[in-house]
């Protein structure tokens, strides 16, 4: 079974919200707001993408890259620092 069936609903929550985001900047484009409002708009949805883009790859590198890694070891440590950049990245 994948990692994300595992997390479906509350990933497809994360999509439903991001969804909700970008509405909200076609109404801002729609509405001619001001481009400052546009531009909180689309960073807000921007991060909410990487949000949900660090939770998939964090998933994914402790189910399939480091899979074998026993807790405390140092392919732990290895997937948990690996897991930080990624996050940082992603900010």
């Amino acid at each position: 079974m994948s990692h994300t069936i595992r997390q479906k609903a509350k990933l497809s929550k994360r999509v439903a919200r991001i969804r909700g985001q970008v509405d909200a900047i076609a109404r801002a484009l729609n509405d001619e707001m001001e481009c400052g409002e546009v531009l909180r708009r689309i960073a807000s949805a921007r991060g909410a993408m990487n949000s949900l883009m660090a939770e998939v790859m964090e998933d994914h590198i402790r189910a399939h890259a480091f899979r074998a890694a026993k807790p405390k070891s140092e392919e732990s440590a290895a997937a948990d620092d690996l897991v930080d950049v990624v996050r940082t990245y992603l900010r």
